[in-house]
């Protein structure tokens, strides 16, 4: 027979958390990139509390008792805040090594039917075990076009890692990986060359239209 749960049980163990307009005020255990300082007390939407703050340690409920914990274990709290940063930095050194591949379907000149995003990168750096989430991949714009692409995964407000990713066509039954990527790496270098063709054009073109300008003529002596 089923039973009703508690109120603590069916809410977790964090609630009831103090409200604060719109969102819920937790105290800082450490601090967090955009939120606030170790020690702030700062007001956060529910979910984002619940879904990372809490569960990650890095907030709690802001009450009397806490505040006066964080502030005798300040010292303490500021070793792991230093241990989190030195292993933050070793993470951005381990992606700076580490290369994804990611599939997508392109024409022959290598444009892509749609776009790679964000939420791919991120699933290609799961399975290669390396946690990221979405909103940490920082792309300037979807990737549109075959090749490789270097893509800034934000860590920390001051640790930044850059991952290579190689945006390659889609498998067929008749086309191995390694193809794959070899003709991703072709067609980036043509376009390479398509590019540095081009400005040898432009110059060359430069050079002939100053070549055709009519020189002055000379004023003659008397």
């Amino acid at each position: 027979m089923k039973t009703k749960r508690s109120r603590v049980d069916r809410e977790g163990r964090f609630r009831p958390l103090p409200k604060a307009g719109n969102g819920v005020q937790l105290l800082l255990i450490q601090s967090v990139d955009h939120v606030g300082k170790q020690g702030d007390v700062v007001t956060v939407k529910r979910g984002y509390a619940l879904n990372y703050l809490l569960p990650q340690g890095l907030a709690t409920v802001a009450n009397d008792h806490h505040k006066r914990m964080v502030e005798k274990h300040r010292a303490r709290l500021q070793e792991i805040e230093k241990a989190r940063l030195a292993s933050l930095r070793q993470l951005a050194d381990a992606i700076a090594k580490q290369s994804v591949t990611i599939e997508a379907n392109a024409n022959e000149e290598g444009h892509l039917y749609g776009s790679v995003n964000a939420s791919e990168i991120a699933a290609a750096l799961k399975a290669a075990s390396f946690h990221i989430t979405t909103d940490q991949v920082r792309l300037e714009g979807p990737l549109k076009e075959l090749g490789l692409y270097t893509v800034k995964i934000h860590l920390h407000h001051d640790i930044d890692a850059e991952l290579k990713v190689w945006v390659v066509p889609t498998v067929t039954g008749e086309t191995t990986a390694g193809e794959s990527a070899e003709k991703g790496e072709k067609q980036d270098k043509t376009k390479a060359e398509r590019s540095e063709k081009a400005k040898g054009d432009k110059a060359e073109k430069a050079k002939a239209e100053k070549a055709e300008r009519p020189k002055p003529e000379k004023a003659e002596k008397k």
